[in-house]
């Protein structure tokens, strides 16, 4: 059997060599979009992560029995196309919600205990020339008692909640796809839950429902030094609109995704003023070392699951 992994830089160091028991491997680090049709041509088995295969390259690898997505969601894949020709494809679920799970927590707390200006200013020498022991130049807030709002309340949401209430948070929720009902917690409309919440969280998947769903107008509701999180996929989020409005409001902006990624080199998100409101990571709530090594077994299981039927 002919596996061919496109993507391995995604897994960084995590351990491959499970597939080496499964047959004959190639391992690409990167895959160009002009280099993914010779790579997979005589594959049985593709393992991609973000790379695209459409339905040009499906129709023209005929050993192609299976496509294994190294991620959650496979829009990186013509299904259909895979679907006519017989060609299944399988992803892997609930492999990262703790991962993502913690990095919520984390780009909270950083942004809320001003953990930017607050390292800078030790490091910067100016804590050692402090007329006192302290500096409450940046007041924070305790969450205990306050608002959070979740949008999308899926496995990841349902965890965030529970974790949430444990530092005595009051949660709220609305669905975006307007069917999923859960009687733990409040479900709210949009606008009031923008106005009303202190803190509020994405992890909601990328649809017709929520594609630019908090536009400039909507972030304008929001109360004052509210922190909104997104975890869920870029372009939820217009990021235009955040570039303007962090710098008219007082809004905390944390980013885990984008609409494109990586980053353009002249996103307006890079010239903001108010860069202490703003905190962006590289897609990486995902990234756990337990998670990639979940993601990867899963993988092998289901190239396992598939040929041994």
């Amino acid at each position: 059997m002919k596996i061919v992994i496109l993507d391995a830089l995604t897994f960084g160091g995590t351990s491959l060599k499970g597939f080496f028991k499964l047959g004959d491997v190639d391992v690409f680090q990167t895959t160009l979009p002009q280099h993914t049709q010779e790579r997979i041509a005589h594959a049985d088995v593709i393992v991609t992560n973000k790379v695209v295969i459409t339905e040009a390259h499906i129709s023209n690898s005929p050993s192609l029995k299976l496509i294994c997505v190294a991620a959650t969601g496979m829009n990186n894949v013509d299904i259909d196309s895979a679907k006519k020709r017989g060609i299944e494809v399988k992803n892997v679920s609930g492999y990262s919600s703790d991962s993502v799970i913690q990095h919520t927590f984390s780009m909270l707390f950083y942004l809320l205990g001003h953990s930017r200006y607050y390292d800078e200013y030790v490091k910067d020498g100016s804590y050692a020339k402090s007329p006192i022991f302290t500096d409450v130049s940046h007041p924070f807030f305790e969450i205990k008692g306050k608002k959070w709002g979740i949008i999308g309340l899926g496995e990841i949401g349902r965890g965030v909640a529970r974790v949430a209430e444990a530092f005595g948070v009051d949660v709220c929720y609305f669905s975006t796809s307007g069917k999923n009902y859960n009687q733990d917690y409040p479900h709210v409309e949009l606008d009031e839950l923008l106005k009303t919440c202190h803190i509020i969280s994405i992890h909601a998947p990328l649809n017709e429902r929520t594609a630019n769903l908090l536009g400039y107008e909507q972030l304008l509701t929001c109360r004052d030094s509210a922190v909104v999180l997104n975890l869920g996929r870029g372009g939820i989020i217009d990021e235009e609109a955040v570039a303007k409005v962090i710098d008219e409001k007082n809004l905390s902006f944390g980013l885990d995704v984008l609409s494109r990624e990586p980053m353009e080199e002249n996103h307006p998100l890079l010239s903001v003023k108010n860069k202490d409101n703003l905190y962006i990571t590289p897609h990486i709530a995902w990234t756990s070392i337990e998670a990639r090594q979940k993601l990867i077994s899963g993988v092998i299981e289901n190239i396992i699951s598939f040929t041994s039927r």
